[in-house]
């Protein structure tokens, strides 16, 4: 068992991590962020083996609070450490602006330093990562990250503004790096380490914002999104995870004869795949969540309750759907979910993945609603 000390555990980062530790049976976590009880810093401190170091700020009110969140948080953890002789492994997550001269480059650069000196003085091991910007679910919005304020945004139908569309930004996805602090869990240190996340991708902001406009736009269209490469993949998820709760789902136009009625559900073009389930009353599937992968559930016959669970927030969300409806569910990342067939008969569904299943990496997490 290993005890992992997370500050910045209510942040964009921490949340993330704080997700992808709670899987681990042989992890114990202490957590800390604003408003903590300075007993949790203690406690962890006392018995940490690595310490995740995500607390910082970067949109201070003044350019002090700079050094106070980015210096002064790390300051705090590094002498409760050394009170204790303490040496675990310590992972900083610092960011690219180190290496440019502005108050809040200086700050994050400042900390890296503090951090180098007390590995020397104590023999202590850490790891730095410089980290670009950082996108994916959780984020907040009309903050710090162009990418979170997007697709916020545009999900709610809202103006966004771009300076310069043709200017290039370099990002990382927050599961990448969740992926690669947590291996560091079962890695041997040495001294400060410089590390750095893959892949990174490279997007300039006009094409962002053309790339998240289609999503929204693929609703009436009814084209599947390009998901072709890796980042494309992972920025659906990101657009998908910024719908608000009660905007999962929407209509389908429907074309009705005397034969019937017929109504086009998605223009796939071979991506992700679909499937359809045959379901007895009163069962109930799912129960779990994804971390990237996105799904649509379309009740074909019957009845069925759709119900949601926010994974960080706890908001709770029900779709009650039927198989006259045509009604599709979008099921965004960072939800655990479940279907009931709530009716008196066999409940048919068809569902499409963003993904081919993959029983080595499943992206497929257990979680009662």
């Amino acid at each position: 068992m290993k005890i992992v000390l997370v500050t910045g555990a209510k942040g964009f980062i921490g949340r993330n991590l704080i997700l992808s530790l709670g899987r681990r049976p042989d992890i114990k976590m202490v957590s800390v962020d604003i408003g903590s009880p300075e007993t949790e810093l203690i406690k962890g401190c006392d018995t940490c083996d690595v310490v995740f170091h995500l607390a910082g700020i970067n949109r201070p009110l003044t350019e002090q609070e700079y050094e106070t969140g980015n210096v002064g948080s790390l300051a705090a953890v590094l002498s409760g450490l050394e009170k204790r002789l303490r040496r675990p492994h310590i992972v900083l997550s610092s960011s690219a602006q180190a290496l440019h001269d502005n108050p809040y480059g200086r700050s994050k650069r400042k900390a890296e330093e503090l951090l180098v000196e007390y590995c020397r003085r104590t023999g202590s091991s850490a790891s730095v990562f410089r980290l670009p910007g950082v996108f994916g679910r959780w984020c907040r919005p009309n903050y710090n990250s162009v990418v979170a304020t997007f697709c916020h945004n545009i999900a709610r139908g809202i103006p966004i503004q771009i300076s310069d569309s043709s200017r290039e930004i370099e990002l990382v996805y927050v599961d990448d790096v969740v992926r690669v602090f947590i291996d560091l869990l079962t890695t041997n240190h040495e001294g400060v380490a410089f590390r750095d996340v893959a892949p990174v991708f490279k997007v300039k902001l006009g094409d962002l914002a053309d790339r998240l406009l289609e999503y929204r736009k693929s609703r009436e269209s009814l084209q599947v999104a390009d998901l072709s490469d890796p980042f494309l993949r992972r920025l659906f998820g990101t657009y998908l995870s910024y719908l608000p709760s009660d905007g999962f789902a929407y209509e389908l136009e429907c074309k009705a004869d005397d034969r019937g009625a017929l109504a086009e559900i998605l223009k796939a073009g071979g991506h992700g795949q679909f499937f359809v389930s045959r379901t007895k009353p009163g069962i109930v599937r799912g129960n779990h969540y994804h971390d990237t992968k996105v799904e649509k559930f379309l009740v074909l016959e019957g009845e069925a309750l759709i119900k949601f669970r926010h994974l960080a927030t706890n908001e709770i969300a029900e779709y009650p759907v039927s198989g006259h409806d045509l009604r599709v569910v979008d099921i965004p990342p960072g939800w655990t979910h479940s279907m009931q067939n709530v009716g008196n008969s066999e409940m048919i569904v068809l569902f499409w993945a963003s993904e081919v299943f993959d029983a080595d990496r499943p992206d497929t997490y257990p979680a009662e609603v």
